[in-house]
């Protein structure tokens, strides 16, 4: 570990793209795909700009009629700031003219003066409402867009987080999504009164002179030109920006939620020094990324100083040889000025563009992810009764290799079946199988003679519970955790369920009883009695079927025996797999499946397996170790 180059964290960290396909334990705790290991380059964005933008203006589309009452002010604010100019030209006319007296040229400046004050005061409350009014598009446009992207997680399968790190995740709900934000909030507004302002000032140019206006014309390709240049770098490094981001934060999750371990083997240092790598390599491409959008802004801005010089200059031959009135110079070089503001502005925005594109680039990578999905001939059925059977069946979580090797077993309703065997023997994968956590490759799983890919996920999983060896609590209440099991279940129901886990001694012992908030994991309860909750949330539930995945692994002896009646009651009248390394867990079990590299070797009960001498007579006696 202490080797690794910058090249491998990224390919660790920044993990959305191609993957390889190495095994790694997964979430459920048996092998899984390793985490996505791929080229972190960033040259280009996959998908095309005009794409990405479409299915931005999608969000905003749904509130079109607040866009087009944001569009109505908006253009009357760009008439009357437009009008409002405009207005300068008999103003500057009537100074300057002679034979009119020092007084009627007053009354005519004060009157004119007043118009203006009138004009201004429409334009700024018409742009003060689209300014309110877009803000309120863009913020429901990306309250959508994030309630879609978690949505969207919610339906992805087991596979999609065995493969990405939760930093990589919560990038797109963070970083990603708050660049589409803030493009949204101010660019999108700038662009569109840019647009207006452009089009506006571009007629009264004309209209003022349009000898000076085909000076302004010849300059729009160098605006255009700088504009494109810049943008074609622009675009490449804030993407290679959001890919060293998304490493930096997988690397920072990882290390904060494994700190204990970082700890105990003294690794901070390494930790130390490979975060600086990666931190170094952001550091460097926002360099990039930054210099290249906020370059825009003056390289647009010389461009438009050159050509407002230029349109000065031959204005004053103008008014000098064709009699051109000095009003008309004095609007038309505002106008010019103003041309270029709104190229500049959005000159300006180009950075948050770039960000935003980037980043939702990245978001709709993860909306159009597969998702899992029933089979074609699914259905939604009533409580199942627990007659579980698989036939000859055969998995691997990459083609590459098979864990489960053609197996076979069934359990009736209410019978208890034990896996045992070495790790990585495929025991927790079988489990997986039941719940379509993953789909096999070959064979049959039926659930009271129904194929499991026929039956709607709902359903299956609503009839299956789980205890698994890795405990997960919700930050709330000790009462809100347990009924997480079953979100209708009473507060007696709720009790009835801890007293069942043994639970219910140490929950009355905190200081708020059952209404204690838990937070960061259960962090402040110890690993058995994180687990003890584990048990009285699968307690509450009503499946027929339940799964114990070395559900006492962090128990101790002692609590083992204070919670084994509890257990015994908690799987009457359910069919009941277990997964267990304490053999003495298992002995009461229907039937006991010794598996080894994905095989079923051994089958029987506790003493039927004793007598046959063989593996689990080894294990049992502890002539073999499990390994």
């Amino acid at each position: 570990m202490a080797n690794r180059t910058l090249e491998d964290l990224q390919k660790r960290y920044n993990s959305f793209g191609q993957k390889e396909n190495t095994p790694r334990r997964g979430m459920m705790g048996g092998p899984g795909p390793r985490r996505g290991m791929q080229n972190m380059s960033v040259s280009k964005p996959k998908g095309q700009t005009g794409r990405i933008i479409r299915r931005l203006l999608v969000y905003i589309g749904a509130y079109k009629y607040l866009i087009l009452l944001a569009l109505l002010f908006l253009i009357t604010a760009s008439l009357a700031s437009s009008y409002a100019s405009y207005l300068l030209r008999p103003i500057v006319n009537k100074i300057v003219e002679d034979g009119t007296p020092t007084a009627a040229k007053l009354a005519y400046i004060l009157s004119t003066v007043l118009k203006l004050l009138g004009i201004y005061c429409i334009a700024i409350a018409a742009q003060y409402l689209q300014s309110k009014i877009m803000l309120i598009i863009s913020n429901k446009a990306v309250e959508k867009l994030r309630s879609d992207l978690f949505v969207k997680v919610q339906k992805l399968p087991i596979r999609f987080f065995d493969n990405e790190s939760h930093g990589e995740i919560m990038s797109r709900f963070t970083n990603d999504v708050d660049n589409i934000s803030v493009m949204m909030d101010q660019t999108l507004t700038s662009l569109v009164s840019g647009t207006l302002m452009l089009l506006t000032t571009l007629g009264l140019m004309f209209y003022t002179n349009w000898q000076l206006s085909l000076i302004t014309v010849v300059f729009t390709p160098l605006f255009l030109k700088g504009s494109g240049f810049v943008a074609k770098y622009s675009r490449k490094y804030y993407s290679g920006q959001q890919a060293a981001l998304g490493a930096v934060n997988g690397y920072i999750e990882e290390s904060v939620s494994g700190q204990k371990v970082v700890k105990v083997f003294n690794h901070e240092d390494i930790c130390n020094e490979e975060f600086a790598m990666l931190n170094d390599d952001l550091r460097k491409k926002q360099i990039k990324a930054q210099f290249y959008g906020g370059i825009m802004g003056p390289i647009m801005g010389n461009l438009g100083q050159i050509s407002y010089a230029v349109t000065a200059g031959v204005g004053g031959v103008l008014c000098l040889a064709e009699g051109f009135d000095i009003g008309g110079l004095t609007i038309f070089v505002n106008y010019a000025r103003q041309f270029a503001r709104p190229i500049n502005e959005v000159a300006m925005q180009m950075s948050t563009v770039f960000s935003a594109l980037a980043g939702a680039e990245r978001v709709f990578d993860l909306l159009d992810r597969d998702e899992e999905r029933d089979g074609e001939n699914a259905e939604v059925l009533p409580t199942l009764t627990g007659n579980v059977r698989l036939d000859n069946v055969t998995f691997g979580y990459t083609k590459e290799r098979t864990i489960l090797h053609h197996i076979s077993l069934y359990a009736k309703p209410g019978q208890k079946i034990a896996f045992v065997g070495s790790t990585g023997a495929g025991k927790t994968t079988v489990t997986n199988l039941l719940n379509r956590f993953y789909d096999i490759d070959e064979g049959e799983i039926t659930i009271d003679g129904k194929n499991i890919r026929d039956i709607d996920l709902h359903t299956l999983r609503k009839n299956i519970a789980m205890v698994l060896q890795d405990t997960h609590l919700f930050t709330g209440t000790i009462m809100e955790n347990i009924r997480y099991g079953r979100p209708d279940a009473t507060d007696e129901e709720v009790v009835a369920a801890a007293v069942t886990a043994s639970a219910d001694s140490f929950i009355r012992r905190l200081s708020d009883g059952y209404n204690t908030v838990i937070t960061g994991d259960g962090e402040s309860l110890s690993q058995g009695q994180r687990q003890l909750l584990n048990i009285a949330r699968a307690a509450i539930s009503k499946a027929p079927i339940l799964i114990l995945d070395e559900a006492t692994s962090s128990v101790d002896t002692r609590t083992e025996r204070h919670i084994e009646h509890g257990m015994s009651r908690l799987m009457q009248n359910r069919t009941t797999f277990v997964i267990a390394h304490r053999l003495s867990t298992v002995r009461n079990a229907d039937a006991i499946m010794v598996l080894e590299k994905g095989e079923i070797i051994e089958r029987g009960t506790h003493d039927d397996l004793l007598a046959l001498g063989g593996r689990y007579y080894e294990l049992y006696t502890g002539k073999t170790e499990l390994d």
